[in-house]
C-alpha cells in the first residue's frame, strides 16, 4: 500500500504520493487512472514527490491525461506544506525555492522565457504581439514559465468561450507541444480577472503558472508594473516580476485529506 494526500490550490486539485523511501512505477495509463474522478482517486494532477541530487526534493507532474509536463504553480505550493518545511525542488522545469507562508507558500518560480524557440512556437514570430490570432480573439503574447503559455487580454472575460476556443488553441500546430491558454481581462492597473484552459486537463479553478505568465505578459505590454493580484475562479494569486528578474508567486494551499491505495490495481 502506498501513502498519499489530497490537496489544492485554490481548487486545482492533486493527489500527492510520496516517493521518496518507496519509489513508484507511474506510467502515462496509471497517472489517468489515479486522476479520474468516477473511477480512480480524482485530481486535475498527480505529483510524485521523490528524493533529489540536488534539492530537497523532485517533483513530477501527471496531468489528468496522463500526460508527464514539466511545471504546476499551485503544486509547487502544497509541497512544503507536504514535507513539513521549506523546501527547494527539482522540477523538469528548473530549481524552485517553495516556503511556506500564513495560509499557503511563496514560490519563486524562475524566469521567463521569450524566445518563440522556447516557448516553443513551430516557426519564428513575435512573442510579445504575435503574428496569429483565432477568430475574433485580439493578438496574444507568449511566455514559457517553465511550461509553454499564450496569453489573450479580451475586453469581456465572460463573452468568451472558453470550452471551443480552449482546445482549438491548445492543439494548434503552431504549439508542437501544445500549450496552456489564458484569456485575461485587465480591471485595474494592478488587477486581473483569468481564465484559463490548462494542456491535458482542461478548464480549472485555478493556474498558477497561468497566473505567472499572465501578470508577465501584462508587464510587458506596460499594461501594469506589479505585484498583480490574479482573481481565477478558485481565488486570487499574487505575482511579482521585474524585467530581468524571477517571478514571484503567493496564494493559498490546502491540505483536505490523507490516505492509502496499492497503485498496483491502476
Amino acid at each position: 500500500m502506498g501513502r498519499f494526500s489530497k490537496m489544492h490550490g485554490l481548487g486545482n486539485d492533486f493527489v500527492v504520493i510520496d516517493a521518496r523511501a518507496q519509489p513508484v512505477d507511474m506510467t502515462e495509463a496509471r497517472a489517468r487512472a489515479i486522476a479520474d474522478r468516477h473511477a480512480g482517486i480524482g485530481c486535475d494532477q498527480l505529483i510524485l514527490i521523490g528524493a533529489a541530487d540536488d534539492a530537497d526534493v523532485s517533483m513530477r507532474i501527471f496531468n489528468a491525461d496522463g500526460s508527464e509536463v514539466e511545471a504546476c504553480g499551485n503544486a509547487t505550493r502544497c509541497v512544503p506544506l507536504f514535507v513539513g518545511r521549506d523546501v527547494t525542488i527539482r522540477t523538469r522545469a528548473g530549481l524552485l525555492d517553495a516556503k511556506a507562508v500564513e495560509g499557503g507558500a511563496s514560490v519563486d518560480m524562475g524566469a521567463p522565457r521569450f524566445d518563440w524557440d522556447a516557448i516553443p512556437l513551430a516557426y519564428a514570430m513575435d512573442t510579445l504581439t504575435m503574428g496569429a490570432s483565432w477568430e475574433d480573439l485580439p493578438a496574444p503574447a507568449a511566455v514559457n514559465v517553465g511550461n509553454p503559455h499564450v496569453v489573450f487580454f479580451v475586453d469581456d472575460l465572460d463573452s468568451v468561450n472558453f470550452d471551443r476556443l480552449g482546445p482549438l488553441i491548445e492543439h494548434d500546430p503552431l504549439f508542437p507541444a501544445r500549450v496552456n491558454v489564458n484569456f485575461a481581462q485587465v480591471v485595474a492597473d494592478d488587477h486581473i480577472r483569468l481564465v484559463v484552459w490548462e494542456r491535458g486537463a482542461g478548464l480549472t479553478r485555478a493556474c498558477g503558472t497561468g497566473a505567472c505568465a499572465t501578470a508577465v505578459a501584462a508587464v510587458r505590454r506596460k499594461l501594469m508594473k506589479g505585484p498583480v493580484t490574479v482573481s481565477l475562479p478558485g481565488g486570487n494569486l499574487i505575482i511579482a516580476w521585474t524585467p530581468g528578474g524571477t517571478i514571484s508567486m503567493t496564494g493559498p494551499a490546502t491540505h483536505v485529506f490523507d490516505g492509502e491505495a496499492d497503485w498496483s490495481r491502476f
